[in-house]
């Protein structure tokens, strides 16, 4: 007797409880977190700096009696800021609008597809900006033990002293600004052999059950904060064989950051964020939908406006290749 098939009783259909779409989480991206992000009401500007030396100079002297005081002063000069705008659209046509099948949303994906590449291009640039050689007044290269770096990689657990060599950045950083540094951060591949450094475990073996995470790095250490830079970024162009890396590489950054941020407060880096991208919304990204008639698309664009500033290169100490 004919019985009906499972291709006659059943016709694949599209889900509408699941989609797979590869975001990035939020806490990935560390753009954001580490350098106080100051918002600014125009794209560019300038902000007073003091002369360091003349704070730091002891010139005050005996007084005789009926004698005028030893006398001085400061010098001021101004560093200046200019938020560049950056921009990405995705275009809906009417169309695909139309078509467009349960559990799609086109605003919405777009709406997230571009939030995500505005989350990266802000890592990449911070990248650029702070986490490279020659940005910082001391770069320190990793190298393999006898093999002629500043230091030994801290993923040769027999040979590397990663102690001594954040707490000589530590000390170089004090002993020529009076600020202690407090924040470190770092790539996850520098993290991924940090942690499991016999340095760290044996301090922690006796006291936790669980792995180090960033909070007991940063105890550990005797910092404020451990960040740990998880994002990735595709290496190709498109239609090229898909390949991709971490933003971050194999470094590491020492530095001080003022946890409150305003006049006299130096930190090693701040981040200018303009709002004028937000339509008077008061932040540095802005999302917009409009209508492009002579293409019948609905255009989701988001634009981001910042820039991120070294402010004291005396405040920040770069390890270069922490790990092989």
């Amino acid at each position: 007797m004919a019985q009906p098939t499972q291709s006659a009783v059943h016709t694949d259909a599209i889900l509408t409880n699941i989609s797979v779409a590869y975001m990035q989480q939020q806490d990935h991206f560390i753009a954001g977190k580490v350098f106080p992000v100051v918002p600014v009401q125009k794209q560019t500007d300038l902000y007073y700096i003091y002369t360091k030396n003349d704070w730091f100079r002891d010139e005050m002297a005996r007084r005789a009696d009926s004698t005028e005081s030893a006398g001085s002063g400061y010098g001021l000069s101004t560093g200046s800021y200019r938020c560049d705008v950056w921009a990405l659209h995705k275009d809906i046509g009417y169309q695909t609008r139309a078509n467009t099948d349960s559990p799609l949303n086109p605003d919405r994906d777009a709406t997230q597809f571009l939030t995500q590449r505005g989350l990266l291009r802000q890592e990449i640039q911070w990248v650029t900006d702070y986490f490279a050689t020659s940005v910082w007044a001391t770069d320190k290269a990793g190298g393999a033990n006898g093999g002629g770096g500043d230091f030994t990689y801290w993923s040769d657990y027999t040979n590397s002293d990663p102690i001594n060599d954040i707490e000589a950045g530590k000390e170089t950083i004090l002993s020529n600004t009076g600020f202690l540094p407090n924040t470190l951060t770092m790539g996850y591949q520098v993290f991924r052999k940090l942690k499991y450094h016999p340095d760290l475990v044996d301090r922690f073996k006796y006291t936790s059950p669980d792995q180090i995470t960033e909070q007991m790095m940063a105890s550990f250490f005797d910092l404020d904060n451990v960040y740990v830079a998880k994002a990735i970024k595709a290496t190709n162009v498109e239609g090229e064989t898909a390949a991709y890396s971490f933003t971050h590489g194999k470094h590491a950054l020492l530095s001080y950051v003022n946890p409150n941020p305003g006049l006299l407060a130096p930190s090693a880096g701040y981040g200018f964020a303009w709002n004028g991208v937000s339509q008077g919304l008061g932040t540095n990204i802005g999302v917009s939908r409009f209508y492009l008639p002579h293409i019948k698309s609905d255009r989701i664009e988001i634009e981001l406006a910042f820039d991120n500033k070294v402010v004291a290169t005396d405040l920040g100490y770069f390890f270069n290749g922490a790990v092989a």
